[in-house]
């Protein structure tokens, strides 16, 4: 009996990451709860290397290829987390099996993947104008695959992760600070992500440098997975070669534990050079956090009307003037918390699936009428 949907993704959560990709489990956990049962096929480890990738890849799609030679009979409905190589998959299942899917677009696998050669671009393209339906988590996201792609925009519905505001929720800034033993008076900056360049790491150390001239009380906690030895051996460098103190580097955290940090910062920073959507910031206003942004991607209509501060990408000096207005001014900062507070509503999770789940349904009744 076809009773299930297949979820597959690259990218998932495993003991020794707790952040990779969480929010692909954390959609999924939410879809269970509303009655979609499912089964997944995923990629939870998020180490590099050659040998290893080649590993973990050959591996899931080993269990993909099982799932469509044996399984395949339980799916009324592929869901497929990134376009290209997650989508692959799915789009064998419905030319192998007839059975429809769903993918979602997070970015990377738009803008970045599909330009590495010409035979991802055109697998990507195809995909996509197989899909029955595709999510894209913001809106340049969208317009790119429109765009690029000559994807039909009403077969694209613009769907972010959503935040959990159970999770990431307002909490007193110096009793958050006291719980992770913090010091109170002190100004803190906080940048969550992958510790990698096209995160705008170089350009944050540099701004906060320049910052630390004229806020001595400043700290700045980078939490995040470090993926490139070779890279953050050159961040180690930067902040020696500048001669910069206050600085943190954190390894990965839980969700939790992450809410906690976001509500002792003063500001959130991310100053992406891309960024699909930008889920984190979102985390971060929910938090009640005001958030400096790079203007790209998603974030530039996350952030807009006066949500977060919008600065120039790969600019040291519009990151540095950026944050230092939530510095200096009390009156902006409180503008930004409330405006950030009624985004957060807006992209709810709990609005967001259920909107992927009436997706399902319309696709399950014209697939199986």
């Amino acid at each position: 009996m076809r009773n299930k949907t297949l979820f597959i993704s690259n990218m998932y959560p495993g003991k020794k990451n707790p952040s990779f990709g969480v929010f692909v489990k954390n959609q999924i956990d939410l879809l269970n709860a509303k009655g979609v049962k499912g089964d997944n096929i995923v990629i939870s480890d998020d180490k590099s290397g050659k040998f290893n990738v080649l590993k973990k890849y050959g591996v899931w799609f080993a269990k993909s290829l099982y799932s469509l030679l044996f399984n395949y009979k339980k799916y009324n409905l592929v869901h497929a987390h990134y376009v290209f190589p997650s989508g692959l998959i799915a789009l064998l299942f419905k030319k192998v099996r007839n059975i429809p899917y769903v993918v979602t677009a997070h970015g990377g696998d738009i803008d970045r993947m599909p330009y590495k050669n010409k035979v991802i671009f055109m697998i990507t393209e195809k995909i996509l104008k197989e899909a029955d339906a595709v999510i894209a988590v913001g809106e340049k996201l969208k317009e790119d695959i429109v765009k690029n792609f000559h994807i039909d925009s009403n077969n694209i519905y613009v769907l972010n992760m959503g935040v959990n505001r159970d999770v990431f929720i307002p909490f007193d800034q110096d009793q958050m600070r006291k719980q992770l033993g913090l010091a109170t008076d002190t100004k803190r900056l906080l940048f969550v992500g992958n510790i990698i360049r096209a995160k705008g790491i170089d350009e944050l150390i540099k701004a906060f440098a320049n910052l630390k001239k004229s806020f001595d009380d400043l700290q700045l906690d980078i939490i995040g997975a470090q993926k490139d030895p070779q890279y953050i051996q050159e961040v180690h460098n930067l902040i020696e070669r500048l001669d910069v103190e206050d600085i943190s580097i954190h390894p990965p955290k839980g969700q939790k534990e992450i809410a906690s940090w976001m509500a002792a910062a003063d500001a959130f920073i991310l100053p992406s050079h891309i960024e699909g959507f930008g889920l984190v910031a979102l985390e971060a206003l929910s938090t009640n956090t005001p958030v400096v942004g790079s203007d790209v991607g998603g974030l530039s209509y996350l952030l807009r009307n006066d949500v977060g501060i919008l600065v120039e990408p790969k600019s040291e000096d519009s990151l540095k003037e950026g944050i230092k207005k939530i510095l200096e001014s009390d009156k902006i900062k409180t503008m930004l918390i409330k405006n950030g507070e009624n985004k957060a509503e807006e992209f709810d999770q709990e609005v967001i699936i259920q909107s992927i789940v009436n997706i399902y349904k319309n696709i399950e009744e014209r697939h199986y009428e």
